[in-house]
C-alpha cells in the first residue's frame, strides 16, 4: 500500500475520527489521517471488511488515538492470579470477561465492539450492554490471551477500564461525589448572586451607587463562571456529542438555554445596558443538577441488578448431616456442601466434591460443546450438569448480579421490543427538533416586540418542554408493577415483560409439574414384587433427576440411596436410565422402558404412569395420584372467557376426559407431545397471529418457553431455574395468575394516563411560556417537579390498582 506523509490544511480531518490533520497528517489509500493510529484502525477495518463502519454515521464515527497507550501498558495482565480475579468465567480453552468502555457512546462503537471476532482469531463472541457502557467477551485464552485483548480493544480506539470490584466501587462512588459538587457550586453561586441581585427584587436599583451595580455584577459574572465551565459542562459536552453524530438529544435545547441566558447576561453587564439574569441562570443550572440526581436515583432503583435474595424464588438441596436439605439460596455459605442434579445450574462457583460432571455452559459462553470435570475440578456458576447428580462445595457467595446476568443474556433475549417502548423512543426522537422549531418562532415573534422578553422566552420554552416525564413514566409504571408481582412471587426477568404479559390472548399449559402438584404422595406399584435391594436402586437412580414424578418416586421411597449410578442417561419426555450394582435400571415411558402393550395394570386417567425395566425385563409400572393444584378450577374459571386455553402433555390420552372435565370443551389438547413438538406448536400459534403465553415447569419445555411471547416458569423448592422463561412464579401462587394478568392490563392504563400527564403538562408549560408569562428560572423549577409528579403518579396509581384487584399490599 502506498503511503506518504504530506502537509495538510489545518481544515482537513481525520477520515476515521474526524479531528484536524493539523499541518502534517498520512495519507493512505487517498485518505488523510491525522495520526498512525487511526491510520492503524483503518487498515484493520479494511483488511477484515468492515469499511462499512464508515457509512453508519455521516460524520467520522471514530476516535482519536493520538494518546494510544503503549503495547506494554496491558503486561500487568500476564498475572494470571489477577486474570482469574478479573474473569467472569474460565474453563478448558474459553474465558467470559465484562469489561467498562467508557469511551463507548454512538450506534458505531456498538457495531464495532459487536464484531472484534472479525480482528483476529480467538475471539468468539462480544455483547455490548450500552447503558453501563460494557462489553461482554466470550474469547479462547489458549489463541488469545487478555492482555492481548485488552490491547487489541485499545488499538480500536477504546481503552479498557480495568478494575476489580472495589474500584469499580469506588468508580461509583467518584461519578455520585462529582454531580454533588456541581450541585453545590451551582448552589453556592445561586445563593450568593441572589444577595448582589436583592436591590433589583426590591426595585431599589435607581438609588445604589453605579460603581456598587457594576462591582456587583462583575462579582456575579465570577460567580458564575464556575457554574458555566464546570456545573453545567456535562449538558454542552453531551449535546457537542449529539451535534457531531448528527443527533439533536435533550441537551441540545438545554445548552442553548444556558448559553442564551449568560451571553445575554455577560453582555448587559459589561456594556451597563443592564444588570443581567446571571441569579436565573445559575438558579437554572444549579435546578437542571437537582433533576439530574433524581433521574440518578431513580433509574438506580430500577437497576435490574437488584439483590438475588428477594428475587429469585430458588433454593438448593443443602447437604446436612448426610442429609439432603432445601434451604433457600440466600442462606448458601462458602464451605457449604449441596447437590446439583441433572438439567440443573450451578448457582455459585464450586469445587466438585464427588460424581462426575458433564457440564454445559451455553448459558454462560453460547458453546453446547460438554465439558468433562472430575472431583477436585472448580465449576463455575451457570455451568448445567447434563448427567447423574453431583456434590459441589460453594466457594464463595452467591454473587448478587450473577444470575441476573445470566437470566438477561442475549442468548435468551426475545426478538421484538414491546410496542410501548418503541412509541415512546419514537416520540423522544423528535421531541427536540419540534421544540426547538417552537423556540425559534416564538423569539422571532417576540423580537418585534420587546427584545429582553424573547431572549426568556426562548430560554423559558427550551428549558421548560422535557420528554423526561414521557421517559419516565414508562419505567416506572411497569418497575412499579414488576415489583407488586414480586411481592406476590410472580419474579419477572425484566419490566418490560410487564407490557407484553398485558397483550397475551392465548395461554398454553403444560401438564406434569405445572398443574399437578410435585409434593410427595402415596404411591402405588402394579407388577412384580420389588426387593429391597431394587427398591434402593430404583432410589439411588431418581435422586438424579428434577423430573417431578422421578422427584415424587424418590420421595416416597424411605430407604437410604446408597448404591453409585453410573452411565445416567435422561431423556426428555422419555425417561431416565443407568446402571446401578451392576444392573440396568429404566424408568419412564412405556416405549422407554419397553413395556408391552397388553400388561395387566389398570387403566385410569387419575394415576401417571412411571414404567419400570431392569435388566432388559419389563417388570411393572409405578401408579402416581394426579392430584392437580388447589385453586387450578377456578383459575379456569376466571380465565376461559378471556383468553384461548391449549394444553400440552408428554403423557398419554388417557388423561383428556379428566382434563375435559376441568379445562371445558373449549381448550385443545395436544398428548404426547415432544419437547420441540411443543415449540412448533407455540411458533404455529404465533404465526396464526396470537400473542402466547407459555406456563411449564421449566425441565420439558424450555424451548416453548423461549419460543412463545412470555414463558412463566412454575417453581416448587427446587433448583429448577431455567434463563429460557421471562417469569419464575411460586407454585403457591399459581392460583392468582388470573389477577396477575389482569394487573398488567391495568397497569398499561396507568402508563397511558401518565402519557397524558405528560403531554398535559408540556402543553400548559409552552403555552405560558410562548406568550412570555414564565421565567427560565421557574421553568428549570418546573423541568424537575414534572418528572416528580409524574413518577409520584405512576407509582401510587399502579400500587392503588394492585390493591383494587387484590394483589397489593
Amino acid at each position: 500500500m502506498s503511503e506518504k506523509l504530506a502537509g495538510q490544511d489545518e481544515k482537513v480531518l481525520c477520515y476515521h475520527c474526524g479531528d484536524p490533520c493539523g499541518s502534517r497528517g498520512i495519507t493512505a489509500d487517498d485518505r488523510q489521517f491525522c495520526c498512525t493510529g487511526c491510520r492503524t484502525v483503518y487498515e484493520i477495518l479494511r483488511d477484515n471488511d468492515l469499511t462499512g463502519y464508515y457509512q453508519m454515521e455521516e460524520s467520522p464515527p471514530g476516535m482519536s488515538l493520538r494518546r494510544l497507550a503503549s503495547a506494554r501498558k496491558y503486561d500487568f495482565l500476564d498475572n494470571q492470579d489477577l486474570v482469574r480475579q478479573l474473569l467472569d468465567f474460565s474453563d478448558d480453552d474459553i474465558s467470559q470477561i465484562t469489561l467498562k468502555i467508557p469511551g463507548m457512546h454512538c450506534a458505531s462503537c456498538i457495531w464495532l465492539l459487536e464484531r472484534l471476532d472479525r480482528f483476529g482469531t480467538g475471539i468468539i463472541r462480544s455483547m455490548v450492554h450500552f447503558p453501563r457502557k460494557e462489553v461482554t467477551i466470550t474469547y479462547r485464552h489458549g489463541v488469545i490471551t487478555l492482555r492481548e485483548l485488552a490491547t487489541l480493544i485499545a488499538s480500536l480506539g477504546y481503552e479498557p477500564l480495568l478494575e476489580l470490584t472495589e474500584g469499580k466501587d469506588r468508580s461509583w462512588r467518584r461519578e455520585n461525589r462529582r454531580l454533588y459538587y456541581q450541585i453545590g457550586i451551582a448552589g453556592f453561586a445561586f445563593g450568593n448572586i441572589m444577595l448582589y441581585s436583592f436591590p433589583e427584587y426590591l426595585a431599589m436599583g435607581d438609588t445604589i451607587d453605579p460603581l456598587f451595580k457594576r462591582i456587583f455584577g462583575y462579582l456575579s459574572i465570577v460567580l458564575s463562571l464556575p457554574v458555566l465551565f464546570y456545573s453545567s459542562i456535562d449538558y454542552f459536552r453531551s449535546a457537542w456529542n449529539g451535534l457531531r453524530q448528527k443527533l439533536l438529544n435533550i441537551d441540545v435545547p438545554i445548552t442553548l438555554g444556558i448559553a442564551v441566558l449568560f451571553s445575554r447576561s455577560l453582555w448587559e453587564i459589561v456594556t451597563g445596558s443592564g444588570t443581567g439574569y446571571l441569579d436565573s441562570f445559575s438558579g437554572l443550572v444549579f435546578f437542571l443538577l437537582i433533576g439530574k440526581l433524581f433521574q440518578k436515583k431513580t433509574y438506580q432503583a430500577l437497576a435490574f441488578d437488584r439483590d438475588y435474595r428477594s428475587y429469585f424464588p430458588l433454593s438448593v438441596a443443602k447437604l446436612e448431616a448426610g442429609e439432603e436439605v432445601s434451604v433457600p439460596l440466600a442462606d448458601l455459605q462458602p464451605g457449604d456442601r449441596f447437590v446439583v442434579r441433572n438439567g440443573e445450574l450451578a448457582p455459585v462457583d464450586s469445587l466438585l466434591i464427588e460424581g462426575e460432571g458433564s457440564l454445559d455452559y451455553s448459558f454462560v459462553t453460547g458453546e453446547s460443546d460438554l465439558i468433562n470435570r472430575q472431583s477436585g475440578d472448580l465449576i463455575y456458576a451457570g455451568g448445567r450438569q447434563l448427567g447423574p447428580a453431583l456434590q459441589l462445595e460453594a466457594l464463595r457467595e452467591v454473587s448478587q448480579s450473577q444470575l441476573t446476568r445470566l437470566w438477561n443474556n442475549d442468548i435468551f433475549t426475545k426478538p421484538s421490543p414491546a410496542r410501548l417502548t418503541q412509541t415512546v423512543n419514537e416520540v423522544s426522537k423528535y421531541f427536540t427538533t419540534v421544540i426547538l422549531a417552537i423556540a425559534l418562532a416564538a423569539t422571532a415573534y417576540w423580537l418585534r416586540i420587546d427584545t429582553a422578553k424573547a431572549a426568556h422566552v426562548f430560554t423559558a420554552v427550551l428549558i421548560v418542554a422535557c420528554p423526561c416525564a414521557l421517559a419516565l413514566s414508562y419505567p416506572f409504571a411497569l418497575g412499579t408493577a414488576q415489583r407488586v408481582l414480586g411481592r406476590k412471587r410472580l419474579f419477572l426477568k425484566n419490566a418490560e415483560t410487564v407490557e407484553t404479559l398485558a397483550k397475551i390472548d392465548t395461554i398454553v399449559f403444560d401438564k406434569t409439574g405445572t398443574l399437578t402438584r410435585s409434593t410427595p404422595l402415596t404411591i402405588n406399584f402394579s407388577g412384580k414384587i420389588l426387593s429391597a435391594d431394587e427398591l434402593t436402586m430404583i432410589k439411588s437412580l431418581t435422586r438424579h433427576s428434577t423430573h417431578p414424578l422421578s422427584r415424587n418416586i424418590h420421595a416416597v421411597l424411605d430407604i437410604p440411596a446408597d448404591f453409585l449410578v453410573r452411565g445416567y442417561e435422561e431423556v426428555p419426555g422419555m425417561g431416565i436410565r443407568g446402571t446401578v450394582d451392576g444392573k440396568d435400571i429404566t424408568l419412564g415411558s412405556r416405549e422407554w422402558a419397553g413395556a408391552p402393550r397388553g400388561d395387566d395394570i389398570p387403566d385410569s386417567h387419575d394415576h401417571s404412569r412411571v414404567y419400570l425395566a431392569i435388566d432388559g425385563m419389563y417388570r411393572g409400572a409405578f401408579l402416581i395420584p394426579n392430584k392437580y393444584r388447589r385453586g387450578l378450577k377456578t383459575l379456569l374459571d376466571t380465565i376461559r372467557n378471556k383468553y384461548r386455553i391449549h394444553v400440552l402433555s408428554g403423557d398419554s390420552e388417557r388423561d383428556s376426559s379428566e382434563l375435559r372435565d376441568i379445562f371445558g370443551p373449549q381448550a385443545t389438547m395436544h398428548f404426547r407431545q415432544s419437547p420441540e413438538e411443543k415449540m412448533d406448536y407455540i411458533h404455529e400459534l404465533q404465526k396464526n397471529g396470537r400473542h402466547v403465553l407459555m406456563v411449564g415447569d421449566g425441565l420439558n419445555d424450555a424451548g416453548a418457553l423461549k419460543a412463545s411471547d412470555a414463558g412463566i416458569s412454575v417453581s416448587e423448592d427446587i433448583n429448577a431455574f431455567s434463563p429460557a422463561c421471562d417469569g419464575i412464579l411460586s407454585a403457591d401462587s399459581f392460583s392468582d395468575l388470573p389477577r396477575m394478568l389482569r394487573f398488567t392490563r391495568a397497569s398499561m392504563t396507568v402508563i397511558l394516563a401518565s402519557f397524558g400527564i405528560s403531554f398535559i403538562y408540556n402543553l400548559a408549560g409552552l403555552s405560558f411560556a410562548v406568550a412570555g408569562l414564565l421565567t427560565p428560572l421557574v421553568a428549570a423549577i418546573l423541568m424537575p417537579a414534572s418528572s416528580i409528579t409524574v413518577v409520584a403518579f405512576a407509582t401510587l396509581a399502579t400500587n392503588f390498582r394492585a390493591r383494587l384487584i387484590g394483589i397489593g399490599t
